[in-house]
């Protein structure tokens, strides 16, 4: 399913990062990298996911799971952001005058070409 079918139009985006966690389901769970055999305890990764638009973020890159919920939520922000943003309807432009004109000329010098390429009856001699 795409951002834009999930995302309602008409949502506003809480302005606090409390009032968006509060939308999202959060996991915590172990992530890799860094950290020596402490990595094997702590569960330091975040994963938020958006109820009102099923929009999935992940972040572990920090040892601190809180500077990965905030690392998250900053993702998060950005991609309901991309979710609601439509693009303006295309103004389809008109062909100038004298493209208008050199495509005739175009046509005509091709019209010709192929006439020429014509077996010579015997009517033409």
């Amino acid at each position: 399913m795409a951002l834009e079918d999930a995302m309602d139009q008409d949502y506003t985006m809480p302005e606090t990062d409390d009032a968006l966690l509060a939308e999202c389901d959060v996991t915590t769970f172990r992530a890799t990298g860094p950290g020596g055999q402490g990595v094997n305890t702590t569960d330091s990764a975040v994963r938020l996911k958006h109820r009102p638009s099923g929009i999935v973020v992940v972040a572990r890159r920090e040892r601190s799971q809180y500077l990965n919920k905030k690392a998250a939520l900053t993702r998060l922000r950005t991609r309901i952001a991309e979710a609601q943003h439509v693009d303006p309807a295309r103004i389809p432009t008109r062909k100038s005058r004298a493209v208008k004109r050199a495509m005739v000329e175009g046509k005509r010098v091709a019209a010709r070409k192929k006439t020429l390429r014509k077996r010579v009856s015997a009517d033409d001699e």
